[in-house]
C-alpha cells in the first residue's frame, strides 16, 4: 500500500512512532510539522525528502529554512503554514499528533479539504467535538482513532451491523502511577513522581494527565463524539496491565476486546492502514508470559477530573473546551512547580462551575473560552 501521508507533530512521541511506522510500511511522507524542533525536523525532512515543513514556532521556521536552503524543501511557519501541511491536495491522509489546542484548526482544515484525518490529538474532538464531527459528515470523510483505546473501540466494531446493537463501551485505564494511592498520599508527589508512568511511553502533558486520570476523562468525550454514545454508556475499567486496550459489549452481552502489547505502533499502524492490516514492528504478544489480566474500578473520589469530565459532556456546548483549557494550564503549571498535583483537579472543577454556558458555539468561541480558561487557572493560582 503506497500511501501519501502529511504527519503533524512529526517531532513528538506520537510523530516519531508514526515514522517508525512509515519505514515499515514504505508509505510516502509529503510534510512533516513541528513546534519548534528545528533540529530534529531537518533531519527528518531530509531523510523522508518531503515537500513541505512548517514550524509552529516563527523564529524556529527562519532557523529551518536556513538549515534546509541547499534543498527544495518549502518551509512554512505558524498556524496557517500547519494548517497548509493539513491540506496539501498531493496527501492521501493526515496524521495529527500536535500535542494541545494548536491542532484543531489543522484537523478542520484537513477535513474541509476532503482528507481523512487520524487522530491522536484529544483537544481535536474535546474541545471542538461539535464542529469537527459536522464538518467531517459534510465533506464524507473519515477520522480515524489513534489513541491505543480508541482504536480498541474502533477495531472491536468492525463487523457491527447497528448502532443500535452497541450496548455500552468500556475504556481501559492504566491507572497511571499512583494506583491505589488516596488523595492524601498525592499531596506532596513531585512531577518526577507523575511522569513515571509504569507502562507507557508519552509526552510530559499527557503522561501528567494519565497521572491525574484527566486522560480517561478527555477519552470518554473522545468516545462520546467518535461513536455516537451517551457518557452513561461508556465506562471506565483500570487494567494494570495495559493489555486489553479496551471493549465493547453488545446488547446480546457478548464483549469484544482488543489486546496488544502496550505500543503506540499498533494503533497508529492501524489507522493508516485500515481497512487493511500489515505485519508490524511491534513484536507478537504472548498471553502466557503476561499469565495474569486484572481489572478494577477507578477511585473517582481520589481522581476527580474523570466525573469533572462526564459532568462535562452532559453539560454540553461549550463545557468539554472549559475543561481541556483548564487542565492544558494547570498541568503545564504544574509541570512548571507553581502547583500541587491535587491542585489540577481542583482548579479545573472552579473553571467549570464558573464557565460560561454556551449552548451552540463556533471556532472562535472555542478559542475565546481556551483563552477565559487559562486566565481564570491563573488568576486562581495568585
Amino acid at each position: 500500500m503506497k500511501r501519501n501521508i502529511s504527519i503533524l507533530g512529526s517531532t513528538g512521541s506520537i510523530g516519531k512512532q508514526a515514522l517508525d511506522v512509515v519505514d515499515k510500511c514504505g508509505f510516502n511522507v509529503v510534510a512533516l510539522t513541528a513546534n519548534s524542533n528545528v533540529e530534529l525536523l531537518e533531519k527528518q525532512a531530509r531523510k523522508y525528502n518531503v515537500k513541505y515543513v512548517a514550524c509552529n514556532d516563527e523564529r524556529s521556521a527562519e532557523e529551518l529554512k536556513i538549515k534546509l536552503s541547499d534543498t527544495d524543501i518549502k518551509v512554512l511557519s505558524g498556524i496557517d503554514g500547519i494548517c497548509e501541511c493539513a491540506s496539501l491536495e498531493e496527501a492521501d491522509i493526515v496524521l495529527n499528533s500536535v500535542v494541545g489546542m494548536v491542532g484543531l484548526k489543522p484537523t478542520i482544515s484537513a477535513l474541509k479539504s476532503k482528507k481523512d484525518v487520524a487522530l491522536a490529538n484529544k483537544e481535536t474532538l474535546v474541545a471542538g467535538g461539535q464542529l469537527v464531527m459536522k464538518t467531517a459528515k459534510e465533506n464524507n470523510v473519515s477520522l480515524l482513532p489513534v489513541d491505543s483505546e480508541h482504536s480498541a473501540i474502533f477495531q472491536s466494531l468492525q463487523g457491527c451491523a447497528s448502532h443500535s446493537q452497541i450496548k455500552k463501551l468500556i475504556l481501559t485505564a492504566s491507572g497511571g502511577p499512583f494506583f491505589g494511592k488516596s488523595k492524601k498520599d498525592l499531596e506532596n508527589v513531585t512531577v518526577e513522581d507523575a511522569l513515571n508512568h509504569p507502562n507507557w511511553s508519552m509526552g510530559a502533558k499527557i503522561t501528567i494527565d494519565s497521572a491525574t486520570m484527566m486522560n480517561k476523562g478527555l477519552e470518554l468525550i473522545e468516545a462520546s463524539w467518535l461513536f455516537d454514545m451517551k457518557s452513561d454508556d461508556i465506562d471506565i475499567l483500570v487494567h494494570r496491565q495495559s493489555i486489553v486496550h479496551s471493549l465493547v459489549e453488545y446488547q446480546d452481552n457478548s464483549i469484544i476486546a482488543q489486546l496488544g502489547l502496550p505500543d503506540m505502533r499498533i494503533p497508529i499502524q492501524y489507522a493508516l492502514t485500515y481497512p487493511d492490516r500489515f505485519e508490524s514492528p511491534v513484536k507478537s504478544l504472548d498471553l502466557s508470559e503476561i499469565g495474569t489480566l486484572t481489572f478494577e474500578k477507578p477511585d473517582y473520589e481520589t481522581f476527580i477530573c474523570i466525573d469533572l469530565c462526564k459532568k462535562a459532556i452532559k453539560n454540553g456546548g461549550i463545557s468539554p473546551a472549559c475543561v481541556n483549557a483548564a487542565n492544558e494550564t494547570a498541568n503545564r503549571l504544574f509541570r512548571e512547580r507553581k502547583i500541587k498535583f491535587n491542585q489540577i483537579g481542583e482548579i479545573v472543577s472552579e473553571a467549570l462551575i464558573n464557565a460560561p454556558d454556551i449552548k451552540e458555539y463556533s471556532l472562535e468561541d472555542v478559542y475565546e473560552i481556551n483563552n477565559w480558561a487559562d486566565n481564570f487557572v491563573r488568576e486562581r493560582i495568585k
